[in-house]
């Protein structure tokens, strides 16, 4: 049981780093962004190029890959996503998912459509309360719960977390005080977009790279979001972990039912809770 709870907390920690950024994108855009899955995939994919050439090192090659996604999210959200904020959340589906197809198109004439496994970086196991776990696991588990500290001091004690929070409650009022709300909603795009690829990494080796596997994850992601609430980081945070539980625990024992679980939890959140856009 206890492998079992920590593959949930594995799976967990990915989510948060995909629905953070979900979640910041539509507290303050009020855009639902499916190219969020896109920039997850084209990370792992960046990881799978880099490591031939960096002599097999993980870590170094996953900090490039990520970086190498900030031109790509960057374009999407000056060219596409700026053009649809103050609009019906219906166009940002729209563009945003053609953006993913294009984009997975793409993949596939680059890379194939073939699944590439990757290797444990560290290959090595620790031992607690008698369970042989994967390092690599504990360190991604480890990694989510830096990054949420980190998350939290940045919107808590910077001027331009300090706006980004602001913009969650009000942008309008935040607009009127001259500042170009605009620039800091790019910011915070790319920003989302950099943890959203830093997990499409970070899970490469657990399972496949392929030009769909941001889809399945992304889905689970905005499930998340709804249930820990929009742009709230802390729910966000809660969320993540509960539901990569609730996969985990029932995937033991009902196979692929964990998944439905997801979405069963989010459709209550929707009706304790329902969203206004």
């Amino acid at each position: 049981m206890l492998s079992t709870i920590a593959y949930g907390l594995t799976i967990g920690a990915i989510l948060y780093l995909v629905s953070v950024g979900l979640s910041l994108t539509f507290g303050t855009m009020r855009i639902v962004n499916f190219a969020h899955g896109l920039i997850y995939t084209i990370g792992a994919y960046f990881l799978l190029t880099l490591l031939p050439f960096a002599g097999g090192h993980f870590f170094l090659c996953a900090a490039a890959a990520v970086l190498l996604t900030i031109p790509i999210s960057y374009a999407v959200e000056r060219f596409v996503v700026r053009r649809l904020y103050g609009v019906s959340i219906d166009y940002a589906i729209i563009a945003t998912y053609a953006v993913v197809l294009i984009g997975v198109d793409l993949i596939k004439w680059i890379w194939g459509a073939t699944p590439k496994p990757l290797s444990d970086p560290i290959g090595t196991e620790i031992s607690l309360l008698g369970v042989t776990l994967p390092t690599f696991r504990v360190v991604i588990i480890g990694l989510a719960i830096v990054l949420a500290l980190a998350l939290w001091l940045f919107f808590k004690y910077t001027v331009v977390g300090k706006i980004v929070v602001a913009s969650l409650e009000d942008k309008d009022a935040v607009r009127s005080l001259g500042i170009d709300v605009d620039r800091y909603f790019c910011y915070v795009f790319v920003l989302g977009s950099c943890l959203a690829a830093l997990g499409g990494v970070l899970y490469a080796p657990i399972t496949s790279v392929n030009p769909y596997m941001g889809f399945m994850t992304l889905l689970i992601s905005f499930a998340v979001v709804i249930v820990g609430g929009l742009g709230n980081l802390k729910g966000t945070f809660i969320a993540s972990f509960a539901l990569g539980l609730l996969m985990a625990i029932i995937g033991r024992y009902l196979g692929a039912a964990s998944e439905t679980a997801v979405f069963v939890v989010m459709i209550g959140a929707l009706i304790l809770k329902p969203i206004e856009v």
